[in-house]
């Protein structure tokens, strides 16, 4: 893992916290986009070198649907980026993490993703992003 890739935080409207967001940072989201595999849309926001993915459920049976019914609105996941993503996640379950893709999957913003499970992380998701290369 080389640095923190982006913070994700759930949200009940994407349109209301991204005029948050905005006032917040006193910049717009430099780009928003819909996740149709995972049932989310999302916005991200540009903060110095940090970047923040809000995430919309747009069916109830998405997984942010349900971190919404049972949590509320809030952080979802810390995303690290990482070089070879496959490798990452071999060498991962070897330490014993529960992971939640051993196949990565195409996510937001260009990405090949996986998640680790909670339970294994001390409550927090964790992700694994890898930039798709062309």
């Amino acid at each position: 893992m080389r640095k923190i890739e982006h913070i994700g935080i759930a949200v009940k409207n994407l349109e209301v916290s991204n005029l948050i967001f905005e006032k917040l940072f006193g910049a717009p989201s430099y780009k928003q986009e819909e996740v149709a595999s995972e049932g989310v849309k999302t916005s991200f926001f540009m903060n110095g070198p940090n970047k923040i993915e809000l995430l919309e459920a747009t069916n109830p049976e998405s997984p942010i649907a349900k971190f919404l019914e049972k949590k509320g609105e809030g952080i979802h996941h810390i995303a690290f980026d990482v070089e070879d993503i496959v490798s990452e996640i071999a060498r991962l379950q070897s330490e014993g993490f529960v992971v939640l893709n051993e196949i990565p999957k195409k996510g937001a913003d260009n990405k090949l993703v996986a998640f680790l499970h909670p339970k294994s992380t001390n409550g927090v998701l964790i992700e694994l992003c890898q930039e798709i290369k062309d």
